[in-house]
């Protein structure tokens, strides 16, 4: 893998877009722009960064700070999520697809605009996104990286429900009394990896109200919509036949005979297996032992070295387009 000390941390800031999907919402995103901000001709395809369930694209920063040095960085809020609209219904992951594709359309990427194939790469629910992406439209995706999630039923993992998984997720009522709890909440999962980066991202997931209080900015209907997408994905039809690059970057929190993380690791290996036996390019797996689910906060230099490595052995496919 690529030295992580290679990639400079950009200290700058992105532009802020919206752009409007065929059903009249607006999707917004950050274009942190990069060495093939241009044209879309340069060495390395563009990258299009999906946040997680409750989060939005400020999640990547860490990341995307490191690897506009490399391309064109972008990186949207889901819909419901961050600035991007919240309507009523489209949180299947097919209409989630959709909307992340228009955003490469809107920037003269994916095939819909006879334009070049981006690497997309998704955390969480975001890697559920990417993939559905990849299945939908293969032209315009020419690389893949499922960050912590979409090589495993999420069903089997958890042993939960969709309702019981949903009501996991919730802040109790002391981190959402203020702004000053919810951050210090946040904070303390790691304060090491603690920065004004971070305090933004964490800032972008919740409202501010009157009395004081914050709530998620993601409405329970985002979130229950989202949550029984997460548990309609089936790994195995979604990741069958897609011919190009792949990286599964896991994050490994728990001792190895931990029950979840024996289940994690054997649908990981029954993923690899298919793909081999279907002559597919075999995954890169890039473990981080010890780091929890957000590896975007926890490892941004090794996750970017790792994409970086993914962008190159995606470029063949880029230039073929």
């Amino acid at each position: 893998m690529t030295d992580a000390d290679e990639l400079p941390v950009w200290p700058g800031e992105p532009e802020s877009l919206v752009v409007a999907v065929d059903t009249g919402d607006r999707i917004h995103y950050l274009d942190w722009a990069g060495r093939d901000a241009g044209q879309g001709d340069g060495p390395m395809p563009p990258l299009l960064l999906l946040h997680g369930l409750a989060q939005t694209g400020w999640s990547w920063t860490p990341v995307a700070r490191r690897l506009r040095s490399v391309t064109r960085v972008l990186a949207m809020d889901l819909r419901g999520h961050g600035l991007s609209d919240s309507p009523r219904t489209g949180y299947d992951l097919s209409s989630l697809a959709f909307d992340a594709l228009t955003v490469l359309v809107a920037n003269g990427y994916g095939t819909d605009v006879s334009g070049a194939p981006a690497v997309v790469a998704g955390h969480g629910l975001g890697a559920l996104v990417a993939a559905t992406m990849a299945r939908l439209q293969p032209e315009s995706v020419c690389g893949l990286a499922l960050v912590d999630a979409g090589w495993e039923d999420i069903g089997e993992a958890t042993g939960q429900t969709p309702a019981e998984f949903e009501r996991s997720l919730g802040d109790p009522p002391e981190v959402l009394r203020s702004m000053d709890a919810f951050l210090a909440d946040r904070r303390d999962f790691d304060p090491h990896s603690w920065d004004a980066d971070q305090e933004r991202a964490a800032r972008t997931t919740v409202d501010e109200k009157y009395a004081g209080h914050v709530a998620p900015v993601a409405r329970d209907h985002v979130i229950r919509g989202a949550v029984e997408a997460m548990f309609d994905y089936q790994p195995r039809p979604a990741l069958a036949d897609l011919d190009m690059p792949l990286l599964v970057a896991v994050a490994e929190p728990a001792a190895p005979d931990d029950e979840q993380a024996r289940e994690r690791e054997l649908a990981l290996r029954e993923m690899l297996a298919r793909r081999a036996a279907a002559g597919l390019p075999q995954a890169v797996v890039v473990r981080f032992p010890g780091a929890g689910h957000s590896l975007m906060r926890y490892r941004p230099r090794d996750l970017a070295a790792g994409l970086r490595d993914l962008l190159v052995d995606s470029a063949a496919g880029y230039h073929r387009s």
